[in-house]
């Protein structure tokens, strides 16, 4: 054991550990049971203690966070993260990883597709991932063979490369099946049946009654009658919206529209109505599901009013709570069960609509830099993507109870949603708000085995000791998309379950999943990504382009390999091409794709995203666009001029903070901030999204533009980041 490790230990005191608020009849016993525990580590180095440590169960999830900080921060004292990387706090066992998703397919393929090579999972990984990557036809055949996907008619080839044209590659040619379906059949490998619970859920508010359980089959005739009342009102590859929170019923109108062979129109239930008329346009939708209200925290914020000032297409209203309607429907709009009854006389049995792999089945929207999001199509690939992205790394198994709290206009809303139906899972939902103890409570009473979330839920949670007397240790994965992760929320999230994983995920909407998280065949770090997804490869490019060696520390903007199952190969309001391949070299004989990301390979072989190369910015796991920002605060106050906004990434990690900074029309009046901080925050949350936050506003003379001038937020952000880290150190 090295000094460092065992000596910052062994310093810590009686008095230490009550400070840190552990009652004074059990400190004695906790030291010893500490000291104990990293002695037994077998003179090995800080990783060894922490395994040690955690391994014997010393701290539990009910002890005070105070107390984990303090081993925590204790065993890692002397690790140089700059000559090892980030230091690991989970450790995967050989006989645990064996019986993983991946680990299972490995033990059966390995030594026949490595031959001598393979040893077992943990040491085999890496060579595995490569093979993956190298041979996707033979890694995607197998995969396939562990979901839930029912074709019709069997794909004539995994990947056909031979159109040049088709920068990623032609993915399952000729084969035709319908993704709902899939999701709604018994499965006998799954051990799946018409009795299986498929959804779990619970009302905000209803906290100490059971939780709701929905059967297969009683989902599979509820999104029957469902597809049958939109036979009735809409033609087939019609686009129809949800905006409403992820409640059954949303998820119950999400598949019947896939099932009925319409198109999913995906939009977030938290933007302002411009938002929502901008995306209806776009995606030309026939018609929107919606609510009344949003019933969250306890109050009960309209929606339906949103979707009147933003569109005028047709609404089918789904009441929040009970039978009826809180809200007056305008000419030509539907109530929810007047538009049920439209099934009736019908069939109860519905047909699937048949489709290509390639056919549309969802729109969902990103935020580009050109103010306008972007419209991006999903097909029947992008699910099995998704599903199969969560089957390798966050390990869903059948029978596993899977929560992500999210809507259904993220693209975490349809990940989870086939992630646990294409694998076999039960999803659970909580309608209401995810930030509290109710929701906290409802992972307890359901059960919850995969429990995923974003950095600002789980500070939230920790901010109000949300788990406090709750019991999460079913929980056997974590995991946390969106934004940047924060060290020490992390280290509170996986005490909370007994020291269990967080997958680390960072992808896009465009990919269908995560192209860096990372793994349970590998160690984890806080904040920090395992490595490249299963069948994913990218280089990082200097700035000059150059690919940096693979197995070096650097930093650089994340170029990915083009044949990616799931990708996009069209966006429908921007030219695909351009987007994502102008500009990208050449690597191994194919033009490599954006994503965007700058990232860090550090020591170790982690990596951590550092921000966007463009100007687009990550607000609360929401990825949105400088000028979209701009655009709303240039009009927030008459004596602008104008504005810029750029995210500032704080020194110690954590999600990205929003600044605005302003030039004004007469530069020789002095003017006080804080007014027009106020005033920005009032018009984002009116006109763009009420989940963002100004964290910081500052008036320039004027700002740094290139000869041709274009706006340099780049420069910008540098400056506002040098500003602050100077002040910090006074």
């Amino acid at each position: 054991m090295s000094a460092n490790a065992r000596g910052s230990v062994w310093e810590i005191q009686a008095r230490d550990v009550e400070a840190a608020g552990l009652a004074a009849a059990d400190a004695g016993a906790f030291l010893a049971a500490l000291r104990s525990a990293a002695g037994g580590s077998g003179g090995a180095d800080e990783a060894a203690v922490w395994a040690a440590v955690a391994a014997a169960g010393v701290l539990r999830p009910e002890h005070p966070h105070a107390l984990h900080q303090l081993v925590y921060y204790a065993v890692y004292a002397g690790w140089d993260r700059a000559a090892r990387g980030p230091p690991p706090y989970w450790f995967p066992s050989l006989i645990d990883c064996k019986q993983t998703n991946l680990g299972r397919v490995m033990e059966a393929n390995g030594p026949k597709l490595l031959g001598s090579s393979y040893k077992d999972p943990i040491s085999s990984f890496n060579v595995f991932h490569r093979f993956s990557v190298e041979n996707q036809e033979v890694y995607w055949s197998m995969v396939l063979k562990q979901l839930s996907v029912k074709f019709q008619q069997e794909p004539k080839s995994i990947l056909d490369t031979s159109d040049r044209s088709k920068k990623g590659g032609t993915w399952l040619q000729g084969a035709v099946l319908n993704i709902a379906e899939c999701c709604l059949l018994p499965w006998p490998s799954q051990n799946r049946t018409d009795d299986s619970t498929a959804i779990v859920w619970r009302d905000e508010g209803l906290d100490d009654y059971p939780v709701n359980r929905m059967s297969l089959m009683e989902l599979r005739s509820q999104v029957m009658t469902v597809a049958n009342a939109l036979d009735t009102m809409f033609q087939k590859g019609d686009p129809i919206a949800i905006d409403m929170p992820m409640t059954c019923n949303a998820v119950i109108i999400y598949l019947a529209i896939v099932l009925g062979g319409f198109v999913v129109v995906s939009i977030a239930d938290s933007f302002a109505p411009q938002e929502i008329g901008t995306r209806m346009d776009v995606s030309k939708a026939k018609a929107i599901f919606t609510q009344d209200f949003i019933i969250r925290g306890g109050k009960k914020v309209p929606l339906y009013s949103r979707i009147v000032q933003g569109t005028s297409s047709k609404a089918i209203v789904v009441p929040a709570t009970g039978g009826y309607l809180g809200v007056t429907l305008r000419n030509g709009d539907v109530m929810w069960k007047d538009f049920l009854s439209r099934a009736a006389g019908r069939s109860s049995v519905y047909y699937p609509f048949y489709q290509s792999a390639g056919a549309l089945t969802n729109i969902l929207f990103s935020s580009g830099t050109t103010g306008e999001p972007k419209a991006i199509p999903w097909t029947q690939l992008s699910p099995i993507r998704c599903a199969a992205d969560t089957w390798a790394h966050l390990d869903v198994l059948p029978q596993d109870i899977g929560c992500w709290p999210t809507n259904l206009g993220w693209v975490m809303g349809p990940i989870i949603l086939y992630s646990c139906f294409l694998n076999g899972a039960t999803l659970a939902l909580y309608h209401g708000s995810p930030l509290g103890r109710g929701f906290c409570k409802f992972v307890q009473d359901a059960g919850v085995t995969v429990l995923g979330s974003v950095p600002s839920l789980v500070k939230s949670w920790k901010a109000g000791n949300c788990t406090k007397g709750l019991d999460w240790t079913k929980i056997r994965v974590l995991g946390t998309t969106g934004e940047a992760s924060d060290i020490d929320d992390n280290l509170w999230l996986s005490s909370r379950a007994s020291y269990k994983p967080i997958v680390e995920c960072c992808g896009g909407t465009e990919l269908a999943s995560s192209y860096i998280q990372g793994s349970l065949l590998r160690p984890q770090a806080f904040g920090a990504f395992s490595g490249a997804s299963m069948s994913t490869g990218f280089v990082i490019l200097d700035e000059h382009g150059t690919p940096c060696p693979d197995d070096l520390p650097c930093a650089g903007e994340v170029g990915l390999f083009p044949l990616y199952f799931g990708a996009t190969d069209q966006l429908l309001n921007a030219d695909h091409n351009k987007v994502y391949f102008d500009g990208m070299p050449i690597y191994n004989g194919r033009q490599l794709r954006r994503h965007g990301d700058i990232i860090q390979r550090t020591v170790g072989g982690y990596y951590i995203v550092l921000g966007r190369a463009d100007d687009t910015m990550n607000l609360g796991g929401i990825k949105t666009s400088s000028v979209e920002i701009e655009r709303v605060c240039n009009r927030a106050d008459e004596t602008l001029l104008e504005t810029a906004a750029v995210s500032i990434k704080p020194a110690g990690g954590g999600p990205e903070h929003l600044a605005i900074l302003a030039v004004l029309k007469d530069r020789s009046i002095p003017y006080d901030v804080n007014p027009l901080k106020t005033k920005f925050q009032r018009a984002i949350q009116k006109n763009l999204n009420p989940l963002f936050k100004v964290s910081y506003v500052k008036v320039v003379p004027e700002f740094p533009r290139t000869a041709s001038n274009k706006l340099l937020r780049r420069v910008l952000r540098d400056q506002l980041k040098q500003e602050l880290s100077n002040r910090s150190k006074l």
